[in-house]
């Protein structure tokens, strides 16, 4: 199945392109995001930080085990500020990541990007359980966690690169969402 458009209130969520490169390497080219995802993505980031990534995420997009949608506000819809990507490869130990331009943290864009695909994920795409993780100290990822029906399932320890950090689990099942989803 490919990666639907999706909108929602204030934002377009669509399928990223090598065409989003220069915008994601804009935005995502910023201590503060960067700290908080993990070793896995270089720092300092490199000048073709996003189109190394997106050439390396192609072959498992295609292969329908990577789901990435640009955050796109619908006053701006050809400027990518973030990016949401569920996981479904056997190697991965949680299923979803995002980041948002620092420019529009506080908004509560992430919480309605994360309703809206997770709706498809769940309900149009049919998976069962979706884990997500983040640092314990990022308070806001833990929140847009919180409001959008994830339970928390435990802690482990995860590397970034202001050193090893203990890591929220959390666990969100179609059961759960579809719950959550009706009130």
């Amino acid at each position: 199945m490919k990666t639907p458009v999706l909108e929602t209130e204030r934002l377009i969520l669509r399928p990223v392109t090598m065409d989003d490169a220069p915008s994601l390497q804009k935005h995502f080219n910023n201590w503060n995001i960067i700290r908080r995802i993990g070793v896995n993505a270089p720092w300092p980031y490199p000048e073709d930080g996003a189109e190394s990534f997106l050439k390396m995420q192609q072959e498992f997009i295609r292969d329908g085990k990577v789901f990435l949608w640009t955050i796109n506000l619908k006053d701006a819809p050809n400027e990518a500020i973030g990016l949401i990507e569920f996981r479904f490869r056997e190697e991965m130990d949680d299923n979803r990541g995002f980041w948002l331009s620092e420019d529009h943290w506080g908004h509560g864009y992430m919480s309605e990007a994360v309703e809206a695909t997770q709706d498809w994920i769940f309900f149009e795409l049919g998976k069962d359980k979706v884990i997500a993780k983040n640092a314990f100290d990022n308070v806001a990822s833990r929140r847009v966690k919180e409001k959008t029906g994830a339970r928390h399932i435990g802690q482990d320890v995860g590397k970034y690169h202001e050193g090893e950090k203990v890591q929220d689990i959390w666990e969100i099942t179609a059961e759960s969402w579809r719950a959550y989803r009706n009130g």
